[in-house]
């Protein structure tokens, strides 16, 4: 996998954590609403996607097979 096809999915996983990082400053100390509950959720579960993502293409490349 070159840079340039890892850039997105690292650009994702950039700014899903700049969001989950906002939300959960931002609410230091009064918690989070249910919508807030929900989207830290989402993000999590997103992250988790993309991080998959980036390992299956990593170890695609490496043994020289499509991910």
């Amino acid at each position: 996998m070159t840079h340039e096809t890892e850039q997105p999915i690292l650009q994702q996983i950039h700014d899903l954590v700049a969001e989950e990082h906002r939300l959960r400053t931002t609410h230091t100390g009064i918690g989070l609403n249910q919508a807030e509950r929900n989207r830290l959720e989402t993000l999590e579960r997103s992250l988790d996607q993309a991080w998959d993502l980036l390992r299956q293409r990593r170890a695609a490349d490496e043994f020289g097979t499509e991910a």
